[in-house]
């Protein structure tokens, strides 16, 4: 106050001009703030083998889902990015790392392998942001490498091993064999199927390891032809998957009185197959398209944006982006620990799941679904691939909470 008494006239209209100039200076960059875009990023294989899954389709999905919302969150224009991380997990983190520090996306929703969704589970606990696992299936995402700010939406190794190895075994099935592919998805999946067979009486005789992205699988078939299991189980996915079914059906181990078993397989592969190869293969899945009046309305939209029926990695997207949004509008914030405390406080109903529920380890429990695939003269059209053989309650269908390594889990 001295200092501006002393000040002259002229000094003190300078003064007052630049404190105002501050003022509308800081009310425009909150104004700014306030309307930029609230970003979004998706990532996704657009090229590999697993680019039928997610890839082109998920951000399509997460793009409808967006439209749907009405385009705008917390009065601010939703902007979705999307990226290939080519399969690797290198380009995975750099690109979301950037996303982040760049962009000021608030949120991820990934189509990966296991081990690049492990690296961006990891980045978004150290960036408090959100990433939403819709592809990526290994337990460890809500298990010891769990994090407050991850959601595990659609599947993972533990239902799909579960629904699958379950139902087999109780048929008979006791002796298996497993093809196996080589990272953390796939030992995953085999350990989780293995823990099932074994508890319900049933025994592995074998297995063999193959990389991601085989194209020739005889040696693989051959040694589980030659072990008499009654079972080959695949713990793979995408064109691994689709080559492992084809090579299959060729070296006959059907006429060998041998089941084969995808743990994980979506209807673009068994589109791909033909159900000629793939009739009667049984297998647990999150989602199919023509299972009621809502998942057939979802699905006329997707088809009619992309010329496919939507998987259910696609499915999850979209159901995962809206109750996201749906989240930080009645949060009234995008801080990510009020957003994610919404998300999990809210049951999800849409036409994806039942009062799904987003526990404390980050997993959304939702039923599952034991399908078969059709015989080609049961089939009434293109996409007319499945048929639903039971309802897997989520009781029965996810780990229970209890058992979870989960450190976020109070015990």
């Amino acid at each position: 106050m001295k200092l501006q008494f002393g000040l002259s006239t002229r000094g003190r209209f300078w003064l007052y001009s630049a404190c105002l100039m501050a003022s509308l200076t800081g009310l425009v960059t909150i104004a700014l703030a306030e309307n930029a875009p609230f970003r979004i990023g998706v990532i996704v294989d657009m090229s590999g083998v697993y680019s039928g899954i997610g890839g082109t389709g998920g951000v399509t999905a997460v793009k409808m889902a967006v439209q749907d919302y009405g385009g705008k969150v917390l009065n601010r224009p939703i902007e979705v990015l999307s990226t290939d991380y080519q399969s690797k997990v290198d380009v995975a983190a750099t690109k979301v790392r950037s996303w982040y520090d760049r962009d000021d996306v608030q949120a991820v929703i990934e189509s990966t392998d296991s081990a690049s969704a492990l690296a961006l589970q990891k980045l978004g606990a150290e960036k408090r942001k959100i990433t939403i696992f819709a592809g990526s299936a290994t337990t460890e995402l809500t298990g010891r490498q769990c994090s407050p700010y991850g959601v595990h939406y659609v599947y993972d190794t533990y239902a799909l091993a579960n629904g699958t190895a379950r139902a087999l075994v109780r048929a008979g099935y006791k002796r298996w064999f497993f093809v196996t592919a080589d990272y953390a998805f796939g030992n995953s999946l085999q350990d989780q199927a293995t823990r099932v067979v074994k508890t319900m009486g049933g025994e592995v005789v074998g297995s063999v390891k193959h990389p991601l992205s085989a194209s020739d699988f005889a040696s693989y078939l051959l040694q589980a032809q030659a072990s008499k299991a009654q079972v080959v189980g695949l713990a793979d996915a995408g064109r691994d998957a689709q080559n492992a079914v084809k090579q299959a059906a060729e070296f006959g181990l059907s006429r060998s009185n041998q089941v084969v078993a995808p743990l994980l397989i979506f209807d673009g592969d068994l589109k791909g197959m033909g159900l000629s190869t793939a009739q009667g293969l049984q297998f647990t899945t999150a989602f199919y398209w023509d299972r009621d009046d809502s998942t057939r309305a979802f699905a006329k939209k997707f088809y009619a944006a992309t010329g496919k029926m939507p998987t259910m990695v696609q499915a999850g997207m979209y159901s995962a982006t809206m109750h996201y949004l749906a989240a930080v509008q009645a949060s009234g914030t995008a801080d990510s620990d009020t957003v994610m405390q919404k998300m999990r406080a809210t049951p999800i109903n849409d036409f994806f799941a039942r009062d799904g529920r987003i526990e404390a380890n980050g997993l959304m429990v939702h039923d599952m679904y034991l399908a078969e695939a059709k015989k080609p003269s049961e089939s009434k059209g293109e996409w007319d691939l499945l048929k639903i053989r039971a309802v897997i309650p989520k009781e029965e269908a996810f780990e229970p909470i209890a058992e979870s390594t989960c450190p976020l889990v109070k015990r």
